[in-house]
C-alpha cells in the first residue's frame, strides 16, 4: 500500500513538472512533512544548502560619497555620479522642522524670513552640525538609490586628510545612522588620485591638489598610500569671502554669497589675462544703503583673491620640500594634477606652474574626481572581501 501511495504521488510530481513553464523556480522545504521521518539526520543534513541559493544572493550596493563644504556628490557602482547637489539645509528655528535640502535649500540663502535658517552643515571639510548632516546624507543617499533596497548599502565616505580622530568618527557614526551597513573612510587626495586616473599603486610620485569648497589638499602619493600631504583651510568659500571684502573696500557695495560665487565662476581669476572679462554685480551701497549696480573687471578678480591662492602657493612649496628627492624628481616629470571644484578657477593652472616651475594640468572632470575615486576605492574593498 505505501508503496502504491510513492508511485501515486511521483506520478502527480510528473505531471505538474511537465506542466509548468520553462524558467519556473521551484522552492524546496526541507524537513517539513506530514508522516514521520524514519531517516535520523546525519551531518550532512544539518549543514545549511547556500550552494544552491547561491544565484539567488541580493547584492548591496556600493555607494561613494563626496562629504564637501559646498555640494555633496554620490557615486554609485554601474552607474556613475548620480546626484551632485549642495550641501545646504533650510529649517524652521520655531518648529524645528526640515523645509529644504540641497538646491532648493541653496536658492534660499539670504532670502529667507526670521524663522527659517539656510546653513551649510559642513564647515571646511568637517562636520559642523551633526543632527543636520545625518539628516541632509539620509536624504541623498535615498535620493540616489531611488526605490527602496533590499540591502543596506556599503558606503565609502571621503574626508580631508588633516582631519582628527574625533572628526573622522562624526563622519562615520552619521553615514551609519544615515542608513549605511558598513562605511569605509578615505582621504580625499587618495579618492582625487583614482578618480583623476591616476594608477596609485606604483611605485612613482603623483603630487595631488585637491581645492575643494572648504578645505584644500595636498600630497604626493606612491605605492597606494601618502608619503607627504598637507591640508589647509584656504578653498573655494575663501574665494568667495575674499571677493565679499574686496567689493566692500574697494567699491563701498555690500554683496552676498551667491553673487561672489557667480563673480568667480563668470570672471574669476588667479592670472593675468590677455583678454579682460567684465560682469555686472548689484549690492547694497554702505553710503547710501541704497541698491547699486557696478561693472567689475577679471582683473580685479585677481587681486582680490592674490591672498588665497597665494597661501595655497606656499603650501604647495612647504609639501615639495619635505618630498623624497627621488619622488620630487618623478613630480618634475609628471607634473602636478589639480582636482575639485576650486581648480576649475581660471588661471590657477598658469599661477601654480610659474611659482612652481613644475608642469600643472587639471583633472578631466575636476568636480566628480573625489566622487569616483571614493567609489572606485570601496569596490575594491567590496572585491577584496567577496572574495
Amino acid at each position: 500500500m505505501r508503496h502504491d501511495v510513492a508511485r501515486h504521488f511521483s506520478a502527480i510530481g510528473l505531471t505538474i513538472w511537465q506542466g509548468l513553464p520553462i524558467g519556473t523556480t521551484f522552492v524546496r522545504f526541507e524537513g517539513v512533512t506530514g508522516g514521520r521521518s524514519r531517516k535520523k539526520p546525519g551531518p550532512a543534513d544539518t549543514k545549511p544548502k547556500n550552494k544552491q541559493l547561491k544565484h539567488i544572493t541580493i547584492m548591496a550596493k556600493i555607494i561613494g560619497i563626496d562629504l564637501g563644504t559646498a555640494s555633496i556628490l554620490v557615486y554609485i557602482r554601474g552607474r556613475g555620479v548620480v546626484l551632485k547637489e549642495p550641501s545646504v539645509v533650510a529649517f524652521d528655528r520655531d518648529t524645528d522642522k526640515i523645509m529644504a535640502i540641497g538646491e532648493d535649500a541653496r536658492l534660499m540663502l539670504g532670502r529667507t524670513p526670521g524663522n527659517i535658517i539656510a546653513v551649510r552643515p559642513l564647515r571646511q571639510g568637517v562636520i559642523s552640525d551633526y543632527r543636520v548632516t545625518e539628516q541632509m546624507m539620509k536624504y541623498f543617499i535615498q535620493k540616489a538609490m531611488g526605490r527602496k533596497a533590499f540591502r543596506k548599502p556599503r558606503i565609502a565616505v571621503c574626508v580631508p586628510s588633516g582631519v582628527t580622530q574625533v572628526e573622522r568618527k562624526a563622519v562615520e557614526d552619521a553615514t551609519l545612522q544615515a542608513g549605511a551597513r558598513e562605511v569605509s573612510i578615505i582621504e580625499e587626495p587618495i579618492a582625487a588620485a583614482i578618480g583623476a586616473g591616476i594608477d596609485i599603486s606604483k611605485p612613482c610620485g603623483n603630487m595631488i591638489v585637491d581645492i575643494g569648497g572648504g578645505t584644500s589638499d595636498i600630497a604626493v602619493i606612491s605605492l597606494g598610500g601618502t608619503v607627504v600631504s598637507a591640508s589647509i583651510k584656504i578653498a573655494g568659500d575663501d574665494f568667495d569671502e575674499a571677493l565679499v571684502r574686496y567689493m566692500r573696500k574697494k567699491h563701498n557695495l555690500l554683496i552676498g554669497e551667491r553673487t561672489a560665487e557667480d563673480i568667480k565662476i563668470k570672471i574669476g581669476s588667479a592670472y593675468k589675462r590677455a583678454e579682460v572679462d567684465y560682469m555686472d554685480v548689484r549690492g547694497r551701497n554702505l553710503v547710501t544703503g541704497l541698491p547699486k549696480t557696478i561693472t567689475v573687471s577679471s582683473e580685479e578678480t585677481e587681486e582680490a583673491l592674490r591672498e588665497a591662492t597665494s597661501q595655497i602657493i606656499e603650501t604647495i612649496h612647504s609639501v615639495l620640500e619635505k618630498t623624497p628627492p627621488e619622488l620630487a624628481a618623478d613630480i618634475a616629470d609628471r607634473g602636478i594634477v589639480l582636482t575639485g571644484g576650486g581648480s576649475l578657477l581660471r588661471g590657477l593652472e598658469d599661477l601654480i606652474a610659474e611659482k612652481t616651475g613644475i608642469n600643472t594640468m587639471t583633472a578631466e572632470d575636476p568636480m566628480t574626481a573625489v566622487a569616483i575615486g571614493t567609489g572606485k576605492y570601496v569596490e575594491f574593498l567590496a572585491g577584496y572581501k567577496e572574495d
